[in-house]
């Protein structure tokens, strides 16, 4: 009988650390079950030895953040059969979202000594704001434990079982005292996807949201708590403005902030010298 292919498997990066892309690496033991289940096609963080698409599933990781990323993950979504986007950056912009909330024309000029020959777009957006997606993996790096059980469920022809709850449940499930409770120390637990193990709380730091929102956040409910232990305005705007700080509810923080206009993927209005070639992505 003649034996039936693997599925492949292809890992992209756009804007982003590679954080989530080494999340795979690290697995380790069970990386080679993974192997042995699929062929990993394209995975350049890996090995540079590429196969052809189309591919079964697709792991994406990194925001949108120039022209040539949206034409890119437009290939990418006509090339997989599934596409699931892991981390901060791929479904919620990531850090450099906070580009979003002011003028990028100003940062570069600030940043770079010749913003000319950089092209950028105005905002670092999700894949979800571009191509449709199969199913989002949060996290600043994501879990790897939460990844097999994305990658099995694939496999298995179902939907992955990745619970929606917030930190303090798992705080729960480990027994931890809540610190907001017990020492007055800011933590965004109630109002943050589980998926960390609780990691900041268990060591009695509050939680920083690198998981972003849970699907039921009562943020209005999670600022008045900050506010009684005596944190500003500004900064529980702060708390919010990190790994997932374009994710709704996290965008708003303590005062309501609308998309900007340029939010629809446009380019930065950068003016290139007459003699410049085309400059670096950034």
């Amino acid at each position: 009988m003649t034996e039936r292919p693997k599925p492949k498997l292809a890992v992209w990066k756009f804007a982003s650390c590679d954080g989530c892309q080494l999340t795979l690496l690290d697995c380790e033991d069970e990386l080679l079950a993974v192997a042995d289940q699929l062929d990993i096609a394209y995975f350049l963080e890996a090995s540079s030895a590429t196969v052809a698409g189309p591919y079964d599933l697709s792991l994406v990781e990194g925001s949108i953040t120039t022209e040539e990323d949206v034409a890119r993950i437009q290939e990418v979504r006509r090339q997989s059969k599934a596409l699931v986007t892991i981390g901060a950056c791929a479904t919620a912009g990531g850090i450099q979202a906070l580009r979003n909330f002011g003028d990028v024309e100003e940062l570069l000029r600030i940043v770079y000594a010749t913003p000319a020959f950089l092209s950028t777009l105005a905002t670092s957006t999700a894949i979800a704001d571009h191509v449709p997606v199969d199913f989002e993996l949060r996290g600043c790096p994501i879990d790897r434990r939460q990844l097999l059980e994305v990658i099995g469920a694939h496999l298995a022809g179902r939907s992955p079982v990745i619970g929606s709850h917030s930190v303090c449940i798992e705080c729960k499930q480990k027994g931890n005292p809540c610190v907001m409770v017990a020492d007055g120390t800011p933590c965004l637990g109630p109002v943050t996807h589980a998926g960390c193990g609780a990691l900041c709380p268990t060591f009695s730091r509050g939680c920083y949201g690198c998981f972003g929102p849970a699907e039921t956040a009562n943020t209005p409910s999670m600022i008045a708590a900050l506010e009684a232990t005596g944190m500003s305005a500004a900064e529980i705007e702060r708390v919010f403005h990190t790994f997932n700080a374009w994710s709704e509810p996290f965008r708003s923080g303590p005062v309501p902030v609308a998309p900007p206009a340029r939010r629809t993927g446009r380019p930065a209005t950068v003016t290139q010298p007459a003699d410049a070639g085309k400059g670096p992505n950034r």
